[in-house]
């Protein structure tokens, strides 16, 4: 965070400049030199404005400059609308002329290979080491609205302006960012900031993110990514929205490989493990919109209403069946729909005996006779439970003339009598009734249904608070070989690293693994002892279910002859023979380096859920202890570690400290670590003693 702090003055300066000069400058108010000059010039942009074009004497009525030095008074932000093979000579100028801020139009850079890369990062270099800041190359630019600066070619605006507004939007893509702004203007969302990052050879996205995330003028942060190159830059742009109450709702493509290869072929940016940008949202409490509608209606409702203070709701409805048809969707969702007390019941039911007054409340057509029950009723039910979100279906009344009056009286009164309430009503408006009732902070909705959903998906924000931060590992830093680490010096490293690991000895002979299993006792498993062979069952290097002397002893030779007639080429360094565990829930714990965010945390159960329903939970590194209890809990077969159908359930707390051990281990182990699998960890309860790792697989990174 004290990294975007930084950074925020120099930000300002190129996204709320007070002087602008256009280097390419045109006549035509039709050209991309010329777009920005008619726009600032049109929409009361009230700084000072300097074209720049050696070919011409005026521009669009106003003095041009044959270059930047010349014009000899200070700019905040330079336009460069020039060709690719005029770009380094039209930054040199704006360096030289103690330019702020660039925006760089031109395309021909990344996006069209390694040589363009290559030019594009010399930019990169060249602005930073000037302290200037950069957005693009192969950009739409950005727009200001509440201060009319319009550094952009986009003809969005020219066919019609967005209001000033609370919401802020940020886009990898021009393309997209246009139809965004149009879609903005259609549905009347006011916009504070709209920016377009291209290429990012400077400013990156999450660069934006965390600006706006300490803008006054913006409440709401939209968002649209292809990829990312620093996920912790990333990480700490999403950790400051969160801290400073700034809901964030993300469309981010590339979910599948198809998907993932077209984002990075248009922004040539790394398109990373979409299930670990998931988690990542998921951890800073991002709302991650499905498609363009979501998008919109997510990021307008949380602008009006904010966030619920918990998931309780209560539903009044005029129609029984959409009564239910809200219950579901709101228990689908995991709102909490708890029934009024008794006494609220007999109220409600005094004033009409044939209502449904648990919750839903069904106070039926007799509101046609006495418009009063509306509001008595909604009283009613949040005074008794003090729901932190009401919603009532109203059917077609919105649209009468002479029920708009009730309907306005309604939620005026209601939000003065309870101002910390998420209010909702679903009926029929036009688009000027509709936003008079926004204004009160009252969401409205033609779907009941599309209600509930956005409630839910507003409950679960984590805003106006930093996560806890994580703690740094102890003990020194650990360097790994770059190759595949055998069992046993895994499950040693993972043991130092506070792993609760099964008891085991390494064996080089028959002999030995007789004695191992004698002094282990109980059931034992024997493995052979290969760095080459990881997986070790596939080969016929383990036999599970061994007691005594003789049993260990002929498993050993066993499995060594199966290795060797497998893998002739393998080295074997014994076995292993550990105690066999019996009961217990198999689980999977692992890290993996990810290209954008590093390394990143995985739990899950082991077998079917792992292999085929891709049950798993995921956190970059580091977490805290709470992040590890969270992973655990939000498995959808969470129920089978909590105890199901009667069964004991496992120590949860023993599974967090083995993965916050586990992560522990692959921060220091840093940049040397690819990857580390414990397969399985069993979790068992805690008279059993909790969880403890039964194999494991650590892979080093060659640096």
């Amino acid at each position: 965070m004290d990294f975007f702090s930084s950074q925020a003055e120099s930000l300002s300066a190129l996204f709320a400049p007070s002087s602008i000069a256009v280097v390419g400058a045109s006549s035509s108010p039709q050209k991309i030199g010329g777009i920005p000059i008619d726009y600032q010039r049109r929409f009361g942009f009230d700084g000072a404005l300097y074209p720049v074009n050696p070919n011409a004497g005026r521009i669009q009525e106003l003095q041009a400059w044959p270059d930047l030095q010349s014009i000899g008074k200070p700019v905040d932000l330079a336009i460069l609308a020039v060709p690719a093979a005029l770009v380094d000579g039209a930054l040199d100028d704006a360096i030289a002329a103690k330019v702020k801020g660039v925006v760089l139009f031109s395309s021909g850079f990344a996006e069209t290979g390694a040589e363009g890369a290559a030019a594009q990062a010399r930019l990169g270099d060249k602005a930073r080491a000037a302290g200037v800041r950069l957005i693009g190359p192969n950009c739409l630019g950005f727009m200001n609205i509440a201060r009319n600066v319009y550094a952009t070619f986009s003809p969005a605006p020219g066919v019609g302006r967005v209001a000033a507004g609370r919401i802020g939007l940020v886009s990898q893509s021009g393309a997209f960012g246009a139809y965004a702004y149009s879609m903005a203007r259609a549905r009347g969302v006011g916009l504070s900031l709209w920016a377009t990052t291209g290429n990012e050879a400077d400013v990156q996205f999450a660069d934006c993110l965390a600006w706006l995330a300490q803008d006054p003028a913006t409440d709401v942060i939209m968002g649209y990514m292809e990829g990312c190159r620093d996920g912790p830059r990333l990480r700490a742009a999403l950790a400051l929205a969160q801290a400073n109450g700034k809901p964030v709702v993300m469309v981010k493509v590339g979910s599948t490989a198809l998907g993932a290869q077209a984002a990075a072929s248009h922004t040539a940016a790394l398109a990373g493990d979409d299930a670990v940008y998931d988690a990542v949202f998921r951890q800073y409490g991002v709302l991650r919109a499905r498609n363009l509608t979501e998008f919109f209606d997510l990021a307008h409702s949380a602008a009006v209403a904010g966030r619920p203070r918990d998931r309780s709701i209560g539903l009044f409805t005029l129609s029984g069946g959409v009564g239910a048809l809200m219950a579901d969707e709101a228990s689908a969702q995991g709102l909490d729909v708890q029934p009024l007390s008794d006494a609220a019941q007999d109220t409600l039911r005094s004033w009409v005996p044939f209502a449904a007054p648990r919750n839903p409340v069904d106070i039926t057509g007799q509101v046609t006779n006495d418009m009063s029950l509306l509001e008595r009723s909604a009283r009613v039910m949040l005074d008794d439970r003090g729901f932190a979100s009401w919603m009532g279906f109203l059917a077609a009344a919105g649209a009468s003339d002479a029920f708009w009056p009730v309907l306005r009286e309604l939620v005026g009164s209601l939000r003065a009598a309870y101002p910390d309430t998420l209010l909702a009503i679903s009926t029929l408006l036009a688009p000027e009734r509709r936003a008079e009732l926004e204004a009160m902070r009252c969401l409205v909705f033609a779907d009941p249904s599309d209600g509930i959903r956005t409630i839910a998906a507003l409950a679960g924000l984590k805003t106006g608070a930093a996560p806890a931060a994580a703690s740094v590992p102890d003990g020194e830093p650990l360097k790994l070989p770059a190759s595949t680490m055998s069992e046993p010096d895994a499950l040693a490293l993972l043991a130092e690293a506070g792993v609760p690991v099964v008891p085991h000895r390494v064996v080089r002979s028959a002999d030995e693994a007789a004695a191992a299993a004698e002094a282990i006792g109980d059931a034992v498993v024997v493995k052979i002892v290969s760095a080459d062979i990881p997986h070790k069952s596939d080969v016929g290097g383990v036999a599970l279910g061994l007691r005594g002397a003789a049993q260990a002893r002929a498993a050993f030779e066993r499995t060594r002859d199966h290795a060797l007639s497998a893998r002739p080429d393998a080295r074997l360094d014994g076995a292993l023979v550990a105690r066999m565990l019996t009961g217990g829930v198999e689980c999977i714990a692992g890290v993996h380096r990810d290209p954008v965010f590093g390394p990143v945390l995985m739990f899950g159960l082991g077998g079917i859920h792992v292999e085929t329903l891709r049950d798993v939970s995921l956190r970059a590194l580091p977490i805290t202890r709470d992040d590890a209890l969270t992973m655990v809990r939000e498995l959808r077969a969470f129920a089978i570690l909590d105890g199901a159908r009667g069964r004991a359930p496992v120590d949860l707390d023993s599974i967090a400290d083995a993965l916050c051990a586990l992560a522990g281990f692959a921060l220091r182990a840093g940049d040397s670590l690819d990857s580390a699998e414990i397969n399985p960890l069993i979790a068992r309860p805690r008279a059993d003693g909790g969880c403890v790792a039964v194999d494991a697989l650590v892979v080093g990174r060659a640096g």
